[in-house]
């Protein structure tokens, strides 16, 4: 299955599609991850990056479907992908669908997980990372280990800290940044018959099986008798 993962910034995506991405035994592919793995090793692509990131701008377009379409070529995609983070705009999807039909495929299900802006902003924000491992956690997560007081990685023990993207002027220019050039990205995969839209306010689990089940429904996903 080719799937790509739909939803504001902080909607859930990365999370759900790492699991749906697990559970069905293909790549998932965040160009989020891609971006800051550049940004640590302090390649030319990741400087560049980082100035757009961490004004809560959209890293530029050609950049971005270069990345995403030499990624797309390994052999682990064969059978199929979960993207969570691209397309972001109605350029970047027109791009992925001209490099899958040259192949003859085409994308499976777009799958747009749908919360309250101000729901959104709270999780980005409470949403902290560790200096040490890389693990991320949101406040529900570090209240459940026991270390609500946010500073302490519960893996492993390193320091927490909050990305420079995550802080609210941040998050809250990424949502207008949504609003203007992601949001029509619904409406370009509803006109192509493969948009499926789940409540992301759930719990984890919760929203899991509510993107299974919508899959299921359409042939798609995982059969679990």
């Amino acid at each position: 299955m080719r799937a790509v993962m739909l939803g504001m910034p902080g909607a859930g995506k990365g999370t759900q599609a790492e699991r749906l991405a697990r559970e069905l035994g293909i790549p998932h592919i965040s160009t989020g991850a891609i971006f800051r793995d550049a940004v640590q090793r302090g390649t030319d692509l990741g400087k560049q990056a980082k100035a757009y990131m961490d004004r809560g701008e959209l890293v530029p377009d050609a950049v971005t479907v270069a990345i995403v379409r030499e990624r797309l070529q390994a052999p682990d995609c064969r059978r199929g992908f979960v993207l969570d983070g691209f397309p972001r705009n109605l350029e970047q999807a027109r791009a992925l669908d001209e490099a899958l039909a040259r192949e003859g495929l085409s994308i499976d299900a777009a799958i747009n997980l749908v919360v309250p802006a101000e729901e959104a902003v709270r999780r980005i924000t409470s949403r902290r990372v560790c200096s040490r491992c890389g693990a991320t956690y949101g406040a529900g997560e570090l209240a459940a280990s026991g270390e609500s007081g946010g500073d302490v990685c519960p893996r492993c023990g390193g320091q927490l800290v909050q990305r420079d993207d995550d802080r609210e002027e941040v998050v809250r220019q990424r949502l207008r940044v949504y609003e203007e050039s992601t949001r029509p990205l619904i409406d370009y995969y509803a006109a192509r018959g493969v948009l499926v839209e789940v409540p992301g306010t759930g719990g984890v689990d919760e929203v899991a099986e509510a993107v299974g089940r919508v899959l299921r429904e359409r042939g798609l996903g995982i059969d679990r008798g």
